[in-house]
């Protein structure tokens, strides 16, 4: 085995990514740049009948979106089919599997003498140490790796620690269907070490196959791969994470306004810390990150969590970076196409200019679309409730006067010199700031909250500035 570390990602294409796959592929692809090796993509596409090119583009779309990249083409599982075979029949010719020729009818048979007897359902071996030349006519057979009956199987799991499974328990499992079809649990040996996987890192949904493969990679004389099995994630009530909870496509937080940075940190800490830091960039993580401190009990998912991290990120970001990725989201967001739609050169300047003040209201980017839909607002202003209510004739009143005081700023117009002029107003007409901002407010964006007021008057400039206030004054 090299000495440099291979992981893989292995979606089955059946659905979109959701969330607990995407931690998955981060944990393999941080400790794949954390120890400069490399990270593989498999699709897990055996199962026809459930698999399909849509699902499949979404899981490539989701770890494209979250910058998870994956190294060389994406291995197709269905592909390898010929390999699986090859691999199942060289185990026959070994002695280290064989051809068992039970009718499906005979195989529930031997079940239920099983369940009558209190045992688990398993195999019985009887075609073990039988030649093919008792194989009944015209039936084909399925081929059956031969397992330990006695002893222990030992995974050793980096984050389970030492995991030990009795070979009693472990059944003479089937690896080709008599249809020639390999199995899933045969396949995946087969692909890894084929692509020289070095470490694999799963759910611990997986773990009771780590032994069953284990079997597998020890009948080829090949040397089994690091094995860490990580929790699931539970919802926040610590039952198994379901739709209910945010076991959603990436897509749908794509949707919901998360930055992917934001998104990988919250998964991240999902079951693995780095002392007390909870805000990490990208780089941080690959930095800190060892699979061998990933937590064994189940982490929760907690939506309240992910957005407050959200927005902590967005406030660090620098404006250019937010503003990008905040265009490139747009058609994605709800009310996210209308916007970009009216995204003309002026709009965007004006947006970039708002940044400062828009990030630092927002938790997510649609929120980000509510706090900037005052600057693509069409005059006459729409007022909601809250902003209608402030504007009554004494608001009215002292919004002419500042309409006065704005139509005078000479020179440069900017939130420093409209600052100064209405605090100058303010004053001389005995008005407390507050009385003379919230109307301006209102009549600016239309709303009863928004970025600073001088900052909205510098970002929509002299002239809509006094049409806007003009048009709640006449």
């Amino acid at each position: 085995m090299s000495d440099k570390v291979v992981t893989r990602f292995a979606p089955s294409p059946t659905g979109y990514l959701h969330i607990g796959g995407a931690r998955t592929a981060l944990f393999n692809w941080l400790y794949a740049r954390h120890t400069a090796g490399t990270m593989l993509l498999r699709i897990e596409d055996t199962d026809r009948e459930r698999s399909t090119e849509a699902a499949t583009a979404a899981i490539l779309d989701g770890l494209t979106w979250l910058g998870l990249s994956w190294d060389g083409e994406a291995v197709s599982q269905f592909e390898r089919a010929p390999r699986h075979r090859e691999v199942a029949e060289e185990l026959v010719r070994m002695g280290k599997a064989y051809y068992a020729y039970e009718t499906p009818a005979e195989l529930e048979a031997m079940r239920e003498a099983a369940r009558a007897k209190g045992l688990p359902p398993r195999y019985n071996g009887q075609w073990r140490d039988r030649g093919p030349s008792e194989a009944p006519a015209g039936v084909k057979g399925a081929i059956r790796i031969k397992a330990p009956t006695e002893g222990v199987t030992i995974v050793n799991d980096r984050v389970q620690g030492e995991v030990r499974f009795p070979n009693k328990d472990l059944d003479d499992f089937i690896i080709l269907r008599s249809d020639g079809v390999p199995t899933y649990m045969h396949a995946v040996v087969v692909d890894d070490h084929d692509m020289g996987v070095t470490h694999i890192i799963r759910g611990d949904d997986h773990l009771t196959n780590a032994a069953r493969q284990t079997v597998i990679y020890d009948a080829m004389g090949w040397d089994v791969p690091s094995m860490s099995h990580i929790p699931l994630i539970h919802g926040a009530d610590g039952a198994k994470l379901s739709k209910r909870h945010g076991a959603l496509g990436v897509e749908a937080y794509r949707a919901m306004g998360y930055l992917p940075e934001a998104l990988l940190n919250y998964l991240a800490r999902l079951g693995w810390s780095h002392g007390d830091d909870e805000v990490m960039s990208v780089k941080d993580m690959v930095a800190w990150f060892d699979i061998g401190d990933v937590n064994k009990g189940a982490a929760r998912f907690d939506f309240a969590k992910l957005e407050a991290l959200n927005g902590v990120h967005m406030r660090k970001m620098d404006d250019h970076a937010l503003f990008d990725i905040f265009v490139a989201t747009l058609p994605y967001l709800e009310g996210g196409p209308t916007l970009a739609a009216k995204l003309d050169d002026r709009r965007k300047a004006q947006l970039l200019a708002a940044m400062p003040g828009l990030k630092e209201r927002a938790k997510t980017l649609v929120e980000l679309v509510d706090g900037a839909a005052f600057l693509f607002a069409e005059r006459p202003l729409p007022l909601d409730e809250k902003a209608a209510g402030l504007l009554n004739a004494d608001a009215r009143a002292i919004l002419r006067g500042a309409h006065g005081a704005l139509s005078a700023v000479e020179g440069d117009w900017s939130a420093a010199s409209a600052e100064a002029s209405i605090r100058d107003f303010a004053q001389a007409g005995g008005h407390k700031l507050g009385a003379v901002a919230q109307p301006l407010r209102a009549a600016l964006t239309g709303r009863s909250t928004s970025p600073g007021v001088f900052d909205v008057l510098a970002v929509l400039g002299r002239q809509e500035s006094l049409a806007r206030i003009g048009d709640q004054i006449d």
